[in-house]
């Protein structure tokens, strides 16, 4: 290091008023702006009621993918072919993602129509 090297300081022009930092009778506050992290939108998994996919294998599907117990997924199972369509779950967009596509990759290499869908919440 050089024996002329000082560290930088505000000079009268910098500092608000024109003056020397502290005069003029204003005092400095120091704000903190803070950021709060937004949760992710999430979005429902979707479950379509059709004529030809066996019950037996829409409860496999919704304990397979969606981790519910037997009971829970025959109840669901019976919503989704007594009113045409049901919530099977609610995730992050990427999960929900992944789900449908399992399901539906599922479905397809058993040959059956089953239909999963997802839209935002």
């Amino acid at each position: 290091m050089s024996a002329n090297w000082r560290p930088a300081t505000l000079s009268d022009k910098d500092t608000p008023g024109g003056g020397p930092p502290g005069r003029d009778g204003e005092a400095g506050v120091l704000t903190r702006t803070r950021t709060r992290t937004q949760r992710p939108p999430l979005y429902k998994v979707l479950m379509l009621n059709d004529d030809y996919t066996p019950m037996e294998f829409v409860v496999h599907v919704l304990e397979r993918f969606f981790g519910m117990s037997h009971a829970q997924a025959f109840h669901l199972m019976l919503t989704v072919h007594k009113k045409g369509v049901a919530v099977v779950g609610v995730f992050s967009f990427e999960v929900a993602e992944t789900k449908v596509a399992q399901v539906m990759d599922f479905a397809r290499r058993h040959q059956h129509p089953l239909q999963c869908t997802m839209e935002k919440e």
